[in-house]
């Protein structure tokens, strides 16, 4: 895919040595080893257990694909999918790998096809991953081809379980996955529901782009509201996300591995923030403007008392709502020390032509050079940089320290120690 990262083909007993020499901090919930971000072994591990694991994984939006023969490519953790959509309407999911030799036979991002054709040898598959064809499968001339026995069904392509809410689809190598319903919780899908109602979704457009920095470091960004109020000019200025404002941390009580920040805009355009939280935000500039002020206008469009809400669903997804600008985004882990971002911004078809604009002119938040995601890509390089050059071995986890999950209080880690806690559990470390 996109990694340059050396793959490292373990022996068991180099790989289990490599595990068992992390050993995470006694004070589990309070700090996190640097090794998380760093490890070969560890990454190589998540590939297995999580991604591969027990998990729902976005992989597309219905709306990408609403049409026979429709297809997507996409990722479960490193490993690349198809999406496509079959003549019974069916939405099916299957590695892009050949069951003959192995190479990536769909090449294309997203199109529309009648069947997927390896390019190597010309194996060919239906929509469902099913092989349905083989050339010269029984030689020529009475020599050579496949043997007697050979039967196309025991060679199809590997198939992941599917399922889908109000247009999202995840995929999942566990054939006993819980409901997705279960997966997320009341509490989460209470959020996940206002953006995915039910109404029919268009697809406004697409970003791309690499990141130097562990897949985990993304989670863990969007569970900490400490950051928001401190790192982003745009948020703090412009009252998008303040300290002051009526805002929540809210972690599934089940699991802690989702999460998603709320906040409520206040009526006014600009901030006002108090002189005591000016001091403690060095980002806050005091008489910064918009030329266009409409970028600040919000639309209240949803039955909701927020007007940000950034969801992280474990392990590959990101619901944003900020204002009036939505998306999804798909993290594709690609390697320790680096991931590969993939924004879908999307509205609704019964939008009004002033409405997909205003969208669009929103959409402006986010991507790689938006006006907020601009900052959180370099913040988390130069974590990435530390943790990897660096001769002390630990990060810390205090603030709010008391508390593990759900919150009212911006300045909390609570969110981020709950997700570790689940980690280490599927980790076993």
């Amino acid at each position: 895919m996109y990694s340059t990262h050396a793959v490292i083909n373990w022996t068991p007993s180099a790989k289990d040595a490599a595990l068992a020499a992390c050993k995470w901090p006694e004070d589990a919930l309070h700090f996190i080893p640097d090794w998380v971000y760093t490890s070969q072994a560890v990454y190589d591990q998540e590939m297995e257990k999580i991604f591969h694991g027990r998990s729902w994984n976005y992989v597309a939006l219905e709306a990408e694909v609403p049409n026979t023969g429709d297809f997507k490519r996409s990722y479960v953790g490193a490993t690349p999918v198809v999406v496509a959509r079959a003549g019974d309407g069916s939405i099916n999911v299957f590695e892009n790998r050949c069951a003959h030799r192995g190479a990536e036979f769909c090449r294309h991002g997203q199109g529309n096809a009648t069947e997927f054709v390896c390019p190597y040898h010309q194996w060919s598959y239906d929509l469902k991953g099913n092989l349905q064809g083989v050339p010269f499968k029984r030689g020529v001339n009475k020599q050579g081809g496949m043997p007697k026995d050979f039967r196309n069904e025991d060679h199809g392509l590997l198939k992941l379980h599917v399922t889908t809410r109000h247009g999202v689809i995840f995929a999942s190598y566990a054939s006993d996955m819980e409901p997705l319903e279960e997966y997320l919780t009341p509490e989460i899908l209470k959020d996940f529901d206002v953006v995915f109602n039910g109404k029919r979704l268009k697809v406004l457009g697409y970003y791309k782009n690499e990141l130097p920095c562990n897949w985990k470091m993304y989670h863990e960004n969007l569970k900490d509201p400490y950051h928001a109020t401190l790192l982003h000019s745009f948020l703090v200025v412009f009252g998008l996300l303040v300290a002051g404002n009526n805002a929540a941390m809210i972690t599934d009580p089940v699991h802690g591995r989702h999460g998603t920040m709320a906040s409520a805009k206040k009526e006014d355009k600009y901030a006002a923030v108090s002189d005591e939280n000016k001091k403690e935000m060095r980002s806050f500039h005091e008489g910064m403007r918009l030329r266009d002020d409409r970028f600040l206008d919000f639309v209240k469009e949803f039955d909701s008392p927020w007007s940000v809400t950034m969801q992280t669903i474990w392990p590959n997804l990101v619901v944003q709502r900020e204002m009036n600008t939505l998306g999804v985004r798909q993290i594709v882990p690609n390697g320790p020390d680096s991931m590969v971002m993939q924004w879908t911004m999307f509205g609704y078809e019964d939008d009004t032509e002033e409405m997909e604009q205003h969208r669009l002119r929103q959409g402006n938040l986010m991507g790689p050079a938006g006006f907020l995601g601009l900052e959180d890509n370099e913040a988390m390089k130069f974590v990435q940089e530390g943790v990897r050059r660096s001769s002390t071995d630990r990060n810390v986890l205090k603030l709010d320290a008391n508390h593990v999950g759900s919150t009212d209080s911006l300045i909390s880690e609570a969110s981020i120690r709950a997700m570790y806690r689940y980690y280490r559990d599927v980790m076993g470390f």
